[in-house]
């Protein structure tokens, strides 16, 4: 997982772009982040990892409900935002359809 330490969230508009968004201090999300990293290896993404304390007010323009919440573009449009981190299973066939 690649943390992002851009000083603002940009969106790339070509191709996927997955954006895994948390908390440090949220457990639920360390899970996730677990999650998500065996799911990484399965697929041909790169899922950028982003700490919402830095981003309070990107967050609140996305819509961001709570934490951890994984966000899914494709050039550039939102495809996906799933909050529920069910399975690796289920993270795997999610980002598995966006494989060319």
């Amino acid at each position: 997982m690649i943390e992002w330490n851009e000083k603002q969230l940009i969106i790339n508009k070509n191709g996927i772009m997955i954006m895994y968004l948390y908390t440090p201090m949220c457990g639920t999300c360390q899970v996730a982040r677990k999650m998500l990293t065996v799911v990484e290896e399965l697929v041909q993404f790169n899922i950028y990892s982003v700490n919402l304390n830095f981003f309070p007010n990107e967050a609140k323009e996305l819509g961001i409900e709570s934490v951890p919440c994984l966000l899914v573009y494709k050039e550039g449009i939102l495809k996906e935002k799933v909050y529920a981190f069910q399975s690796v299973g289920y993270l795997h066939d999610l980002l598995k359809q966006y494989q060319s």
